[in-house]
Parts: structure tokens; C-alpha cells; sequence
């Protein structure tokens, strides 16, 4: 799943004029050490919390960390509806931003490791969406059962057979994007809802004619909090791939 690089000028990979979000819902015992991990990388990375309206009061924590960190921002939804539109409202406010030129994704709970979120900038001065992969060499997870590796292994495996796909981690959400790759993708078409989301910005990435690179993560358990995966996310991410077919027609 690539396309070719556009061939206007590209802004070089600068930390100062990224901005990472971080969804979140009910993270409160993880969120100010992620916070504090990606302000010590160098740089200056900024990031925008987004906030369902936690019920653990997620979001008034992120406003005492925003009030002491000028660098962190948040965006205050109403209600829990679901990873895609936490993370459209974000993309919607990031562009809203004229020096915001690189919009990262990161979960909260450190299954993502903030220390990569550098490398992941540096593959954009070839791509225009690059994506922390478990399944590329050097990829891989830790502390998975083997239950959970196989469900993931089956589904990307399935995802990718359907969309005759060539990313091999379609459902990974660390990820970073260039600001015209995500311009370029019709974002009020998008519907999904949950982690499928991951699937179809993927998916309209491609359409849109963005190169997309893997690089290879270590994927790790979360240190705390709750699992959000449900069986109706699963239902919908079975469903999803063929609906996704006509976009890359």
C-alpha cells in the first residue's frame, strides 16, 4: 500500500512543528508519566490531549498538566464515541493550526513507547504516513498471551487479504502523518468508530496517493488501566475491509 511522494517541496522532519495526540479515556494513572516522556524528547514535541469526558476525570488532570506545560493542549470532547471521531476532532484542530506541519498518534498507556515517536518523524522525509509496526522485522510485542497474538496476527492477515494490501500492520495506532496527507484524505467520509479506524485512514491514505512506510516497534502491554477492545470492535473490523474495498478501486 503506497503511492508515489508528492513532488512539492517537503517541510524537513522537525519535532517543533509536530503535534502528538493522545485519545484518552479513564488514563488518568497513565497519562502525566507519557506526558512527561514525550516532552523530554528533544526537540520541542507538542502534544494535544483528547478527552471523551472521562469519567475518572481525565480530562480536568490534562488541563492542570496543560496550565503547567505550555506544550500540551487539550480538547475536551462531550461524550465517549468511539477512537475514529476522538481522533478526526483532533485531526481537525491540529490543522486548524498553520505551524503544526506533522500530526503523530500515540496511545496513553505506554504500549507505544514514546522514545520512537523520533523515528517515526525521520521516516517522513521519505513518506507521507509512517506507521510503528509490530510485523515488519525487528517488530515485535511483548507481554501478549498467546491468544492475543494470534487474534492480532489473524487479523491483520485477513485485513490485508481482503484489501489486497501491502502494509502489513494495518491495525497499529502509533503513527505519524505529514499535514498534507491527512488534508488530502476526505476525512468527513470516514465513519468508523473504533479501532477499525486505524484500517480505513490506512486505507484512504493510499487512495489518496500517499507513500506509506512501516517502521518496527516493540508493541507492549499496557501498564495500567483498562483494555477498550470489545466484541462489537471486533465485529466491526471483520465487517469493515470489505466496505473499504470500493475506495481502493
Amino acid at each position: 500500500m503506497s503511492g508515489p511522494l508528492s513532488t512539492e517541496e517537503s517541510p524537513r522532519p522537525d519535532p517543533g512543528k509536530a503535534l502528538v495526540v493522545v485519545p484518552t479515556y479513564d488514563e488518568r494513572e497513565t497519562l502525566p508519566a507519557l506526558v512527561e516522556a514525550v516532552l523530554a524528547l528533544s526537540g520541542g514535541w507538542r502534544l494535544l490531549v483528547v478527552d471523551d469526558n472521562s469519567p475518572d476525570r481525565t480530562g480536568e488532570l490534562a488541563d492542570d498538566i496543560a496550565r503547567e506545560q505550555p506544550r500540551v493542549s487539550v480538547l475536551h470532547r462531550e461524550r465517549k464515541e468511539g477512537l475514529g471521531p476522538a481522533y478526526l476532532a483532533a485531526f481537525g484542530e491540529a490543522l486548524r493550526r498553520p505551524d503544526v506541519h506533522f500530526v503523530g498518534q500515540i496511545d496513553s498507556d505506554f504500549s507505544h513507547d514514546p522514545s520512537d515517536l523520533p523515528r517515526l518523524l525521520e521516516a517522513l522525509g521519505e513518506a507521507e504516513l509512517a506507521i510503528g509496526s509490530r510485523y515488519v522485522p525487528g517488530g515485535r510485542t511483548e507481554g501478549w498471551g498467546l491468544r492475543r497474538r494470534l487474534l492480532s496476527t489473524w487479523g491483520n492477515t485477513y485485513v490485508r487479504a481482503v484489501l489486497g494490501a501491502r502494509v502489513r500492520d494495518l491495525t497499529a495506532g502509533f503513527r505519524m502523518w505529514r499535514r498534507r496527507a491527512l488534508e488530502a484524505i476526505d476525512r468527513d467520509a470516514v465513519r468508523t468508530r473504533g479501532y477499525g479506524f486505524q484500517i480505513e485512514m490506512a486505507v484512504r491514505a493510499a487512495a489518496a496517493d500517499c507513500r506509506v512506510v512501516e517502521v518496527p516497534i516493540c508493541f507492549t502491554e499496557r501498564r495500567a488501566g483498562k483494555s477498550k477492545m470489545s466484541g462489537s470492535i471486533v465485529a466491526e473490523a471483520l465487517v469493515l475491509p470489505w466496505k473499504l474495498r470500493k475506495i481502493r478501486q
